[in-house]
């Protein structure tokens, strides 16, 4: 975790100093600033006068660090702020706290940033109490927004996840799904329905089990177990991949967007992209691994042939003449998956071939 420490008074340096300090013990990243002329800080050596205008200051640190802890007014820090707030799931967590370190507010980014966490943390180090003003966390509920964050899990609608949040304030039931195991006991307010693949798009099959109107999904898949469903997302998913050698980056991007869409998968799901290792410099293959984030690995002809399968393979006797595998994308998909099942068999096209697995994934419930 990245943290920036801005202060105002030399009261505020020695709270600014103190917080740095149990930040790195915990092998956390923070740097801290003091904005004030002349200030007389001799014990504060982790905490540096800032040269530059405060408004510039959070401008450059709103877009580079995990966290922002205000030590002054909450004034200052709205009004620092204002101009690059965009979203609940890219801001940072702001923090607030005076400067007798008396209450520690968790202004910005609670549950996604983890303002709310930090805020507790904070308050315990310093003495503080902490204000933290969500509704959920008010009332005791679940919070389906912190819950993902937590876990890394895709939101897929923000304005969902609200009316979530929402209900549950009211004392509604909502309902969850998993497509995966789920470990420690599920929230009293969430009532758990069963994995319901092969939902109408519309909702209605759920409709007709008299399922609840509203809940959230954990998949990998945009299935819709409730009428109006949020989906949250682990990166599960591997996609082997096979090509001609040379093919262009966009070729490989149609057929993966295509089988994904087909597949009512989530592009957001995917972690890995994996292939042979005659494919390691494969231009096309690498652009679309960093356009979707995430690692391109290869394995030999060897280690793919030891790869098994649950339903066999769709073997081709041309691909084993030039790569010593009968089948690079499935072979791929499970060997980097971990697993023996397919989600999704070879989809060619183009001198392109898909295909892709499941890792293995449990839901924890408790933190």
């Amino acid at each position: 975790m990245n943290i920036a420490v801005i202060c105002f008074t030399e009261h505020g340096a020695v709270l600014a100093e103190r917080l740095s300090k149990e930040f790195s013990e915990r092998e956390m990243t923070c740097r801290a600033w003091i904005k004030k002329k002349e200030a007389q800080i001799p014990d504060c050596r982790n905490v540096q006068v800032l040269t530059q205008s405060l408004r510039d200051w959070a401008k450059e640190q709103f877009a580079a660090v995990d966290a922002m802890i205000f030590i002054g007014a909450t004034g200052i820090a709205v009004r620092s702020i204002a101009p690059y707030v965009r979203s609940k799931k890219t801001d940072p967590a702001v923090i607030v706290v005076d400067e007798q370190g008396r209450h520690a507010i968790s202004l910005l980014s609670g549950h996604i940033g983890g303002a709310n966490a930090l805020t507790l943390l904070v308050s315990e180090w310093i003495g503080a109490e902490p204000v933290i003003t969500t509704a959920t966390d008010l009332h005791g509920k679940f919070a389906v927004d912190a819950f993902a964050a937590r876990r890394d899990l895709y939101i897929d609608s923000m304005p969902l996840a609200k009316e979530i949040a929402a209900a549950l304030v009211e004392d509604k039931k909502v309902g969850i799904c998993s497509a995966f195991p789920v470990l420690g006991t599920v929230p009293a307010e969430l009532t758990q329905v069963e994995n319901l693949y092969g939902v109408e798009s519309d909702g209605s099959k759920a409709e007709k089990q008299n399922l609840l109107p509203l809940g959230f999904s954990i998949t990998y898949r945009k299935n819709r177990p409730f009428p109006h469903t949020l989906h949250l997302v682990p990166k599960t998913v591997v996609l082997g991949i096979g090509c001609k050698r040379g093919t262009e980056a966009e070729s490989i991007r149609a057929l993966i967007r295509e089988t994904l869409e087909q597949n009512q998968i989530f592009k957001e799901s995917i972690c890995l992209i994996a292939s042979i290792d005659l494919k390691k410099d494969e231009e096309g293959i690498r652009i679309c691994a960093e356009e979707l984030g995430v690692p391109f690995v290869t394995w030999s002809a060897e280690e793919l042939e030891q790869v098994r399968s649950e339903d066999g393979f769709t073997e081709s006797a041309f691909v084993r003449s030039v790569a010593g595998v009968g089948n690079v994308c499935e072979r791929s998909a499970l060997k980097g998956a971990g697993t023996s099942r397919l989600l999704i068999r070879k989809t060619a096209h183009n001198g392109v071939t898909v295909a892709a697995a499941v890792k293995d994934y449990t839901v924890c419930m408790e933190d």
